[in-house]
C-alpha cells in the first residue's frame, strides 16, 4: 500500500510540474493556440493575421523580434535568393541581371534558377525593396540592421528607425512602421504631446526622410497634434521618384496587412507619385525639402537635429531616410547644376546627348556601359585613378570592349575642375582640357547611413532572417 501511495504521488507530482512547464513555455506565445503580441502582448490566434486587441500584425515584427546572432555563415556557392513576402514583382532585378535566364518574373514575384545563377549581385543592388539577397544556405539570410525594440525605438531613447533603414523593405512595410513608430511617441513613450509648449524650431519630433515611412509617419503625427518637422535631403519620396518611368509598382504582397494611412495600390510609379503630392498639399505636411540632416545630437532629454540650412530641436527623432545613403560630390564650382545627377535611374533619356560619366567603380562602369548603348550617345568616363583596380573583373573586361569598340572614351588619371551648362573643364595629366557637354553623371560613392548611425551610438546586429520560398505566392 505504501509504495502504491508513493508511486501516486510521483505521478501527481509529475504532472504538476509538467503542467507548470507547459504553462510557462507557452505563455511567451499567448497561451496554448496562440502567440503572443510583440506590441500589447495579448493572445493572437494561431489563424489569425492580426492582433485582435491592438489590430497589428505580427508580421509587422519579424525583424525586431529577431534574435542577434554571432559568427560567419557557414561555407557554400552564394546565390540570389528572393523574399516573397518582399518582392513587388517590379522586374528590376531581371533587367540588371547579366546571365539570360537566370531571374524571371512570374505571377508578380522574382524567381531566380539557381542552375543559371553566377551571384553576380547586379540584381542585389538594382532592387528598389531590397527582396533580393545573397545566400549560402537555403532558409536564411544574415543582415546587418539596427538593434530596436518592438516600438521600432533604438538603444538611444526618443530615437526611432523605420522603414528600408531597420533593415526591412516593401512599401507596406515602411508605411505601417512610420505610424506605429509615431503612435508609440504620442502615447508618451517618447514626446509628450501635451507637455509645456515649444518655442519656435522647438518639436515633439522631427521626421528624416519624406518616403513612405517618413510620409506615414508625418500624415500620424499630423493627425494626432503632434508639432512635428518632416526633413528631405532630396524631394519628395525621391527613391520612388528615381524608379524608372512607368514602372509598375504593385502593393504586394497580400499577406501583408496595411495599417498605416498612406494610400497605396497597385500603380505606376507617376500615379503614386501624384496622389502622394496631391495627400502633402491638401493636410499641409509640414516638410522641407532640400534639408540634409548633417547632425543628430541628444542634448539634454532632447535632440539638437542640424540640416544643410536648418536648425531645430526636438524630443524624438524619426530617422526615415532609406539605406542607399548620401551621394559624395565633387565640390567643383557648378555642380549645382540641374545637369549633375548622382543616379541613372533611365538610360534612354540620355539618348542623343554627350554625357560625362566620373568615377572608377562598378557603379560608375555600369553607368558609362549602359549609357554607351543609347543611340545617338557619346560617353566620357573621367577618373582619377590609373586603373579600375577597385572594379570586379567581369567590368574591367567589359568597359575595356567598349573602349576598344569606340562606345567609351576613356579619361584616366583625369578630375573635373568645373562644370559649366554646355561644358566641363577637366584637368588630364596636369593639363587644362574642355570638353562639350549636356549631363554629368557622379559615380564616386557615398556617405552610408549606418555609418552616420554608429556615429549617433546606435547599436548595429546581425540577424538571420527567414526567406520565404519563391513559390509561396499565387498568381
Amino acid at each position: 500500500m505504501d509504495m502504491l501511495w508513493t508511486t501516486l504521488a510521483l505521478l501527481a507530482l509529475t504532472a504538476f510540474v509538467a503542467r507548470r512547464h507547459l504553462k510557462a513555455a507557452t505563455a511567451g506565445m499567448g497561451g496554448a493556440g496562440g502567440r503572443a503580441c510583440p506590441r500589447c502582448r495579448a493572445t493572437v490566434p494561431v489563424e489569425a493575421t492580426t492582433c485582435p486587441a491592438c489590430g497589428v500584425s505580427p508580421q509587422f515584427y519579424e525583424m525586431v523580434t529577431a534574435p542577434a546572432v554571432s559568427g560567419d555563415d557557414t561555407g557554400g556557392r552564394l546565390h540570389a535568393m528572393v523574399r516573397s513576402d518582399v518582392c513587388v514583382g517590379c522586374a528590376t532585378c531581371a533587367d540588371a541581371c547579366p546571365e539570360p535566364g537566370a531571374l524571371t518574373v512570374r505571377n508578380k514575384l522574382a524567381v531566380v534558377d539557381p542552375a543559371l545563377c553566377t551571384g553576380h549581385q547586379e540584381c542585389t543592388a538594382a532592387c528598389p525593396v531590397g527582396a533580393i539577397v545573397l545566400s549560402a544556405g537555403a532558409s536564411v539570410h544574415r543582415v546587418e540592421v539596427p538593434d530596436l525594440g518592438v516600438d521600432f525605438q533604438t538603444n538611444l531613447p526618443g530615437l526611432y528607425i523605420v522603414g528600408e533603414l531597420g533593415g526591412r523593405g516593401l512599401i507596406k512595410n515602411a508605411i505601417n512602421e512610420g505610424k506605429l513608430a509615431i503612435e508609440h511617441i504620442a502615447e508618451g513613450a517618447g514626446a509628450n504631446a501635451t507637455g509645456p509648449v515649444l518655442g519656435a524650431g522647438h518639436y515633439d519630433v522631427v521626421i528624416v526622410g519624406s518616403g513612405p515611412a517618413g510620409l506615414s509617419a508625418a500624415l500620424e503625427a499630423h493627425r494626432r497634434g503632434l508639432r512635428y518637422q518632416v526633413l528631405e535631403q532630396g524631394t519628395l519620396a525621391d527613391t520612388v521618384r528615381k524608379y524608372p518611368r512607368h514602372k509598375l509598382l504593385f502593393a504586394e504582397p497580400l499577406s501583408i496587412p496595411l495599417y498605416g494611412d498612406l494610400w497605396v495600390a497597385d500603380s505606376s510609379k507617376e500615379s503614386l507619385l501624384t496622389v502622394w503630392e496631391t495627400i502633402v498639399a491638401k493636410t499641409g505636411l509640414h516638410l522641407r525639402t532640400g534639408e540634409r540632416v548633417e547632425q543628430v545630437v541628444p542634448s539634454g532629454d532632447r535632440y539638437r537635429i542640424v540640416s544643410t540650412s536648418h536648425e531645430c530641436h526636438a524630443r524624438c527623432v524619426v530617422l526615415a531616410m532609406g539605406r542607399r545613403g548620401t551621394p559624395r560630390t565633387l565640390g567643383v564650382p557648378g555642380e549645382d547644376q540641374a545637369k549633375v545627377v548622382y543616379d541613372v535611374a533611365e538610360m534612354e533619356e540620355f539618348a542623343g546627348r554627350r554625357v560625362l560619366v566620373v568615377g572608377g567603380g562598378d557603379s560608375a562602369i555600369e553607368s558609362a556601359l549602359g549609357l554607351s548603348n543609347q543611340a545617338g550617345t557619346t560617353v566620357h568616363l573621367s577618373y582619377r585613378g590609373k586603373d579600375f583596380g577597385k572594379a570586379r573583373e567581369r567590368n574591367r573586361h567589359r568597359i575595356e570592349a567598349a573602349v576598344a569598340a569606340g562606345k567609351v572614351t576613356l579619361l584616366l588619371q583625369s578630375q573635373v575642375r568645373e562644370i559649366r551648362p554646355d561644358r566641363v573643364v577637366l584637368e588630364i595629366d596636369g593639363e587644362t582640357s574642355i570638353l562639350p557637354n549636356d549631363d554629368v553623371v557622379v559615380r564616386i560613392g557615398g556617405d552610408a547611413p549606418y555609418t552616420f548611425l554608429q556615429h549617433l551610438g546606435v547599436r548595429i546586429v546581425q540577424k538571420d532572417v527567414p526567406l520565404a520560398p519563391d513559390t509561396e505566392r499565387a498568381g
